[in-house]
């Protein structure tokens, strides 16, 4: 029989947990696992959490944290007086059971294309206003810090007495190799760290020779941008979208394509009917402004369009951290088991801004190719921050302030939802705020969104 069927539950005696790691993110990939390779079909029933508890030898609490994190991501749901069953979702039911995409290819783009604009005859400036102007994307503005300004972290409650204290260490005796050109990828303890933090922490199997050190996320994109795209590529962003990604993608010569979002994520239907298209950027955790969370069928779609099309995704885990109930979703990149996602980090929104320190986790195949491209690009990224963020890292701090600022946000989250006004004329009710730094809300039109930015 079939373990589809409905009546069927599933028996976790084959699941093995080692004890010395955490239990409820061992029971949650193991579960999530099952569900992804068709072990676990759509519609199976779970058993309850005090159930599994006993049958597994561990504490209930680990089980509800497990089962909280996948009904979180969508992949199970809950039935009142039912009980608990593997997502029955139309599109979850159909990627589930025809599998997760065979083939690889690991081709970097040299498409040219020669009906497109011809950069040659401009300076670059010139080039890049005329792409921007073109795409309609304005540049980024700086500016001192202010209150409630877009995404800014809570920067005053980074440790830097530990920091300058590390700092210090790392100058007093700096060995004679960091100071000489380092390894284009960056320096081999950060991305170790790294890569353990996302195997722990995110779900997120990888190794350290996966990852590329960056000058913050913004590099990272620009990067994959060189890297990825040639004259005349399509490239699909989000429509409300991060702007500074459309930077990136216009001034490689791609042709920017906006798709619009809804409340599960971008439209992955409309992102089907564009042709050519060579890469999509997406914000899954948190959309960038939206604040929706790209539901699992949609996530499933996407990768299916990537191995479809042989496309590329780059996934911007910006402010991914910043989760105010259960853990941090596992990234879209955890899903992929094709090499087909490109997942962007950064230190900027845990520490501060001005900390140009990110990374790149990178698809296998990938791995080379972008480090060479680092080496051409700017050789290495500066050591010093990097060596002493391994430090920090290393010594246990990272996780100690990750923790902090999220009581932080979570409390700046708190008091503005109980200062915010009701009934505003011309302006929406304030949304739930489940994630990240920012919340947006619907103005009439765009004189009343002056008129109340004004006023405020």
């Amino acid at each position: 029989m079939s373990e589809l069927h409905h009546d069927l539950s599933f028996d976790p005696a084959g699941i093995t947990l080692d004890r010395r790691l955490g239990l409820s993110q061992q029971l949650y990939q193991a579960l999530r696992e099952r569900m992804l390779d068709g072990r676990l079909g759509s519609g199976t029933r779970l058993p309850a959490t005090r159930e599994i508890a006993r049958m597994l030898g561990i504490s209930r609490n680990s089980v509800v944290q497990a089962y909280e994190q996948l009904h979180a991501e969508g992949f199970i749901e809950s039935r009142v007086g039912d009980g608990t069953y593997v997502g029955t979702s139309s599109k979850l039911s159909t990627h589930l059971s025809t599998g997760l995409y065979p083939g690889l290819s690991t081709r970097l783009s040299t498409n040219s294309s020669s009906d497109t604009e011809d950069l040659s005859s401009y300076s670059r400036a010139d080039a890049a206003l005329q792409l921007l102007e073109k795409h309609h994307l304005a540049p980024p503005r700086g500016g001192k810090p202010r209150a409630f300004r877009v995404g800014l972290p809570a920067f005053d409650l980074f440790p830097f007495d530990v920091w300058a204290k590390l700092q210090a260490a790392f100058w007093r005796n700096p060995s004679p190799a960091r100071l000489s050109y380092g390894d284009p990828a960056g320096e081999p303890a950060l991305r170790e760290l790294i890569a353990t933090y996302m195997r722990r922490s995110r779900g997120l199997n990888c190794t350290a020779a996966q990852i590329v050190i960056t000058h913050g996320a913004q590099d990272a994109i620009s990067l994959c941008s060189q890297l990825l795209l040639g004259a005349g590529d399509t490239v699909a962003v989000e429509n409300p979208g991060y702007r500074a990604a459309g930077h990136a993608f216009a001034l490689s010569g791609a042709e920017v394509k906006g798709i619009a979002v809804d409340a599960q994520g971008m439209d992955c239907t409309e992102l089907e009917r564009l042709e050519k298209c060579r890469l999509a950027y997406v914000t899954p955790a948190h959309q960038y402004p939206t604040g929706v969370t790209m539901s699992l069928a949609r996530r499933l779609q996407l990768l299916a369009w990537a191995r479809r099309t042989q496309g590329w995704i780059i996934e911007d885990d910006y402010d991914g951290e910043y989760r105010y109930s259960g853990a941090p979703l596992a990234p879209l990149a955890a899903l992929d088991q094709h090499g087909r996602v490109l997942y962007v980090g950064t230190f900027g929104k845990i520490a501060f801004p001005a900390l140009r320190l990110g990374y790149l986790v990178l698809p296998p195949a990938l791995a080379k190719p972008f480090s060479q491209g680092r080496a051409l690009a700017s050789r290495h990224s500066e050591i010093s921050s990097q060596c002493v963020m391994a430090e920090f890292m290393a010594r246990g701090h990272f996780q100690r302030h990750i923790r902090r600022m999220r009581k932080a946000a979570l409390a700046r989250r708190d008091a503005i939802l109980a200062g915010w006004p009701t009934g505003i004329l011309g302006m929406g009710a304030m949304p739930d705020i489940a994630a990240g730094l920012h919340v947006t809300l619907a103005v009439d039109n765009v004189s009343r969104e002056r008129a109340l930015v004004a006023q405020a």
